[in-house]
């Protein structure tokens, strides 16, 4: 059984993300309604809604090339800072896969190049309330030796998930809500609550692949 990530299940995990950005909209709102600007979910729809179109164009001949033309388009069409650094998160993993497909310690490392464009663009360090208290967790547990590559993608999703509970106690220091200073405790951050989403959707469809790990 090949434990691969290949075109057609990148463009079903991109898809996948946005379904769940679309059904999550109200709730990223929310939350961003408490400690932000409140249009969180509303960009990021626009955006994935963007993304859908973009890939319907495209003839990929690369993982990579969903990813980066995602990123790309990210970047062109939402606002707020979740573009920038979607955009260049999802181009970063774009230019870590050159082929066809990649097998989980390379779709590992691009997971780290992607983080890492994260925090160079926002500056941002684990504990500071955003995207990367995350991302950080779910990297980690993608990571752990000896999974397939399904429950690496389920551990990772848990790990997000708990990397969202986990900024709930936290003073933000970057981003919208560090100017509310201690008043962002007791929140849950947007930016990782739609990184959950990310790493869901790659769960869901790393669960539901057939033997060439193409979703089937």
């Amino acid at each position: 059984m090949h434990d691969t990530v290949d075109i057609p299940l990148a463009l079903a995990w991109v898809r996948e993300i946005a379904a769940a950005v679309e059904q999550q909209e109200g709730r990223l709102t929310e939350l961003d309604s408490a400690i932000g600007d409140g249009d969180h979910g509303s960009n990021l729809r626009r955006g994935f809604t963007a993304v859908l179109a973009a890939l319907d164009d495209l003839t990929p001949a690369s993982v990579g090339a969903v990813l980066t033309r995602t990123g790309t388009t990210l970047i062109s069409k939402v606002g707020g800072a979740s573009g920038p650094l979607y955009g260049s998160a999802f181009r970063a993993m774009g230019a870590a896969l050159p082929g066809e497909r990649a097998d989980r310690a390379e779709f590992a490392a691009a997971l780290a190049a992607g983080l890492a464009a994260i925090r160079k663009l926002g500056a941002a360090e684990p504990g500071d309330k955003t995207v990367v208290d995350a991302w950080t967790p779910a990297l980690a547990a993608f990571g752990q030796p000896d999974a397939t590559l399904a429950a690496a993608a389920s551990a990772a999703a848990e790990a997000a998930a708990q990397g969202v509970r986990d900024t709930v106690p936290l003073q933000a220091r970057k981003g919208r809500a560090s100017y509310l200073g201690p008043r962002s405790i007791g929140h849950p951050d947007p930016g990782a609550a739609s990184t959950e989403l990310l790493f869901q959707a790659l769960a869901r469809v790393t669960a539901a692949s057939g033997p060439s790990g193409s979703p089937g």
